[in-house]
Parts: structure tokens; sequence; C-alpha cells
């Protein structure tokens, strides 16, 4: 496996949760630990738990969500498990089988993770399967769908 550092220039990860019925956000400066990334979930509770969207390089996006002691991830593409530690540390976690070589790319995980909000399993294996959009993209659309699109343009540096 590659890129075992805790982050990378091309990764992008943001916390976000909701006080008094507003979205707060913070960007996430570790993207590449899985345990680091449950704590500051699980640190940041708000009124519904905390959700977090991460994009790993311009490969693959991760969303973990922590509502109390209740903890649900999903991994847009399981095959990266191959090539990045946080993606095999995520199945691991999942204790969803390991991907081989030529396994076909798919969504793996809790699929379900955020129809609470309106986005549902569909819609998060639709978005996995479209090549034409970078992870950042992805988690970009997200956020708006999700109601912090503002505070995270305002996190997310594209230099």
């Amino acid at each position: 496996m590659t890129n075992q550092a805790d982050h990378s220039a091309d990764d992008f990860g943001v916390l976000a949760w909701r006080e008094e019925g507003l979205w707060r956000a913070s960007r996430l400066t570790i993207t590449r630990d899985l345990g680091s990334i449950m704590d500051q979930l699980k640190a940041q509770q708000g009124d519904s738990g905390s959700v977090a969207l991460i994009a790993i390089d311009e490969e693959f996006f991760i969303i973990a969500r922590s509502t109390g002691r209740t903890m649900q991830m999903m991994l847009s593409d399981v095959t990266y498990a191959v090539e990045y530690e946080i993606a095999a540390d995520l199945i691991d976690a999942l204790d969803l089988p390991f991907p081989e070589d030529d396994d076909d790319p798919q969504p793996g995980g809790d699929i379900d993770l955020l129809s609470d909000f309106g986005i549902n399993a569909m819609d998060l294996e639709i978005m996995s399967d479209d090549l034409e959009m970078y992870p950042e993209e992805q988690i970009t659309s997200l956020a708006h769908r999700l109601g912090f699109g503002e505070q995270f343009d305002q996190l997310y540096d594209r230099d």
C-alpha cells in the first residue's frame, strides 16, 4: 500500500455539525488516520451528531458520521483499499471483504448514512460511480445538498 502519511496535499476533509439549528464546519487536518477522524467526529456532536466529508488525492471520498454512540462510514470505491491504508482501515472497521486487484469499483459501507438528510443510498452510489467528477467536487456537492455549502466553500482553499 502507498500513501501512509496522515495527510496529502491533494486531500481535503471537513467536519460539520449543527448547533441550535445552524451548520458549523471546520477543516480536518488529519485525513488519513481513521482513529483521529473518529475522535474528531465524537468530540463535535452538535444537535444531531457530526459528519465528515473527505476527499483522498483525486481518487475517492469517504463519508463518516457520528450520532451519539453510533458511527457510520462509507467509502466511494472499496478497491482503493489495495493502494491506500485509510481505505484498508475503513474496510477492516466496516468488516467488509478485502477487495482483490481485479474487483470492479463499487462503494462500500453504510451507504444510507445520510438518508435522514434526504440523500439516499442510490444517490451516493450514483455519485460514487460518476467518473466525470473528482472526489473534491463530489464532497462539495454533498456539502451543498446537506446545507453547509457556504461554510464548506469558505474552508476549501482551491489554489
